[in-house]
């Protein structure tokens, strides 16, 4: 398979950390999901998250959001304890933007109407709103299907939509739940060339959950593996496939990256 990504980060001499986890832990009706993770989301760098079924993938993406609170532990936003928090002021005083695995746009709605939605409530200046909106329909190519209802549209199609719905309001860091799930092989190749992009090109630090273990790893410049509510590995994708813990508990021995 291609690799995507021309570059990986690797290690920088000061590394800046804009997403901080730190011990964290979360259950649920007193079933544990989460046992005193921790980690962190560089500044530009594409993180990936692996694991099985119910792991807590899209479980970390709630609480980094506010849907949840943890148990214990903190959880930093640009050097700031964002647990107290709620979910509208973490969206725009730290510029998080969320796409999530399912829906997140207007079904009835067509492809302008919904940009038009999401701009009308994140930007309030109506030549800057028109700007945006004129912006996000050049790069992604929405000219021939701006007035499709969104229900119409092809699985791909809604998934560049619900990413650009996603970037209105100019986010510094992404969070992809799922992106690359139920998509065909070239749909899941264009996503993916889009996320490298967005980070080389517009500076968003990104971090993405996925079943897709070859198609995550090959578009992040590192991932952790999550198992049995603690995360098992740390590292780059070359490192993660090397890694004993990771192969039992996720890859297995026969799974191949390149």
């Amino acid at each position: 398979m291609a690799i995507i990504k021309k570059f990986r980060i690797k290690s920088f001499k000061n590394l800046k950390p804009i997403i901080k986890l730190d011990k964290v832990s979360f259950s649920f009706k007193n079933r544990p999901i989460l046992d005193t993770i921790s980690f962190n989301l560089n500044q530009g760098e594409i993180l990936g998250l692996l694991g099985p079924n119910g792991v807590g993938k899209s479980t970390i993406f709630n609480l980094i959001t506010g849907l949840l609170k943890p148990n214990f532990g903190s959880i930093i936003i640009n050097n700031k304890d964002v647990l107290d928090y709620p979910i509208a002021e973490r969206a725009t005083e730290f510029k998080i933007g969320y796409v999530p695995q399912y829906g997140g746009y207007f079904h009835d709605l067509n492809l302008i109407e919904n940009l038009t939605a999401i701009a009308e409530i994140q930007i309030k200046d109506n030549k800057m709103r028109s700007n945006t909106i004129d912006k996000i329909i050049s790069k992604f190519e929405f000219d021939s299907i701006v007035n499709i209802p969104a229900k119409f549209l092809s699985g791909g199609q809604k998934k560049k939509l619900v990413i650009a719905l996603a970037l209105i309001n100019d986010p510094k860091v992404l969070l992809l739940d799922e992106p690359f799930a139920a998509l065909d092989v070239l749909t899941i190749k264009m996503l993916k060339e889009l996320i490298v992009n967005l980070q080389s090109q517009e500076k968003i630090s990104i971090c993405i959950c996925d079943h897709q273990a070859r198609d995550l790893l090959s578009c992040v410049d590192n991932a952790v593996i999550l198992s049995n509510c603690k995360i098992i590995a740390k590292g780059t994708p070359a490192e993660l496939v090397n890694d004993i813990k990771a192969k039992n508990a996720y890859f297995g021995d026969s799974f191949k990256f390149n």
